[in-house]
């Protein structure tokens, strides 16, 4: 059967004409008419088609616009995850997320009755770029929709099926490219919310993306791909990581070429062309992939990705729009597995810092004692992936003249406590979204106290203030002042707290240390910090 063919027969099926509900709300936007459901005073419309099916001959290549539906499509019900690897058993994050498809390409939209012109937000979930859905539950949008803010979450192409570059992708395109499929989904959703938002009360002339983790990370692509270029006007950069990426063609920065990383798994599996290729099973292909050691990233292409995130950031080609960008004090502790082991004792450690770090040795100790060997691994990987880039997107935002806004999330509650997990990775979610009541089932129960109710609703008000006006503010609350000269920033534990020069030396020690790997050229920067660090190139001139 043609791909055209599979197209009419899957519209068919997921298309068709209900008679609406009194109480039901439909809207009848440029894409079709859709039915979706009302629940606490707040519309929800699910599972709507953003780009046709990507299967089939489809699979790896550019999202193409979905085609306009007649009658009324039913928009009750979440639509399909994109394809993934299982998930790791015993995993604090892990769902069940339902029905699995390379037919995934659905946006959910959260919307209070009767706003117009309302700003937007668009959520970009987080997973490594590996797994996740715009439909977990912890995603909600309602909290944000009852503030004013229409909320859409979307799913994207993950993993192989995401970000696989290989020559024969790249000799078939046009522009003889390959990689970045999941980023373009990404694009493609917002080029939908900007065609489509207004029929849902949204203006599409503000727009925030934002996104935690690899949301994060796709969030920073985005704001350095011509492409994405003028579909949002503010971002919001939760646990972002500005490591370094693999280029298209040529090797660079200890990274090999991403067509050489693609060739490697397609050898593995066999497949002698595309046509083979594209048989494979979806799910095949993502357990061997995660075989290979196969990790989806942003690929370089020239294109897409014109340029390593840092290099775009100090051109100042990224997006001149207004940020929010922090981290959480404990992200490390249920990531265990990004850092290394604690070393013996002191004396081995002193002594492999002072071996890999030279003259920055002294200064890499004052942050990261050996009188703390737990802690300082665990805060050594945590600033040189989440901190340092933080500050750096804050940082780079204001010497553009845009309002950057810098936090540290940095509140325990006893089940998190007891687990040793005080402030983990994305352990803000539940607080920014206020759905503490819906998160995965071996996450640490947030507690329903006056306590954690007030810094959730702090949180939400001060997010949604920001995605309205650029401003973050919080009726009752401390002032959250811009990064400015003063470099501020605000601490949301107990109750949020605003404070200047977060972590004295931090950012500047771990942006020595990357510009002096970018100027050797031949080092990445990722994982490979502190006793797993190579040796450090000597200063270089352009590091002055």
């Amino acid at each position: 059967m043609s791909f055209r063919l599979r197209l009419v027969a899957w519209s068919a099926a997921a298309l068709f004409t209900v008679p609406a509900a009194a109480q039901d709300p439909v809207v009848r936007a440029p894409a079709g008419a859709v039915k979706g459901q009302a629940e606490g005073g707040i519309n929800m419309f699910k599972g709507l088609p953003y780009a046709q099916p990507p299967v089939g001959a489809a699979r790896w290549k550019p999202p193409v616009e979905m085609p306009t539906w007649s009658g009324v499509r039913d928009a009750t019900k979440f639509g399909a995850a994109c394809i993934q690897p299982k998930a790791r058993s015993g995993s604090i994050y892990a769902w069940d997320l339902g029905a699995v498809s390379e037919d995934c390409l659905f946006l959910n939209v959260w919307a209070k009755p009767g706003v117009s012109n309302a700003p937007v937000m668009v959520w970009i979930h987080g997973g490594s770029l590996t797994t996740g859905s715009g439909s977990e539950p912890m995603y909600d949008g309602s909290k944000f929709a009852e503030r004013g803010v229409v909320v859409v979450s979307i799913n994207y192409r993950l993993g192989v099926l995401g970000y696989l570059a290989h020559p024969l992708l790249s000799a078939e395109s046009n522009g003889n490219l390959s990689g970045n499929y999941g980023l373009l989904d990404q694009i493609e959703a917002l080029r939908w919310v900007k065609r489509n938002i207004g029929a849902f009360g949204g203006d599409a002339s503000n727009v925030t993306i934002a996104g935690e983790s690899a949301g994060a990370l796709s969030v920073m692509y985005l704001m350095t791909s011509p492409p994405a270029r003028g579909l949002f006007h503010k971002a919001i950069a939760q646990s972002a990581y500005m490591i370094s990426t693999p280029e298209l063609k040529e090797s660079r920065f200890g990274e090999q070429p991403a067509e050489a990383i693609g060739a490697r798994l397609v050898s593995a599996l066999g497949a002698k062309d595309l046509a083979s290729l594209r048989a494979v099973d979806p799910q095949k292909l993502m357990e061997a992939g995660a075989q290979t050691g196969y990790f989806p990233l942003g690929t370089v292409d020239g294109r897409v990705l014109p340029r390593q995130l840092v290099e775009a950031f100090d051109r100042g080609d990224q997006a001149p729009v207004p940020i929010i960008a922090g981290f959480n004090s404990g992200e490390i502790r249920s990531l265990r597995f990004l850092a290394p082991p604690v070393p013996a004792n002191a004396a081995v450690y002193e002594a492999s810092i002072r071996d890999k770090y030279a003259d920055l040795a002294d200064r890499f100790l004052k942050l990261y004692p050996s009188n703390q060997l737990e802690q300082s691994i665990l805060a050594t990987t945590r600033d040189a992936l989440y901190g340092w880039t933080a500050e750096r997107l804050v940082s780079k935002q204001t010497a553009q003249g845009q309002a950057g806004f810098l936090y540290l999330f940095d509140h325990g509650y006893p089940a998190a406590e007891a687990a040793g997990l005080h402030a983990f990775h994305a352990a803000e979610l539940p607080y920014m979204f206020g759905t503490a009541a819906r998160t995965p089932p071996l996450w640490p129960k947030v507690p329903s106290t006056p306590v954690e109710t007030k810094l959730s609703d702090a949180m939400i008000d001060y997010w949604a203030s920001f995605i309205r006006s650029a401003e973050p503010t919080a009726a009752g609350q401390a002032n959250w002042p811009a990064y400015g000269s003063t470099r501020a920033y605000m601490t949301f534990a107990g109750e949020p707290r605003a404070a200047t020069h977060l972590m004295p030396g931090m950012y500047e020690l771990n942006e020595e240390i990357v510009c002096r790997r970018r100027a050797d050229g031949g080092q990445s920067w990722n994982w490979n910090f502190g006793i797993v660090s190579p040796r450090l190139p000597p200063a270089a001139e352009s590091c002055r």
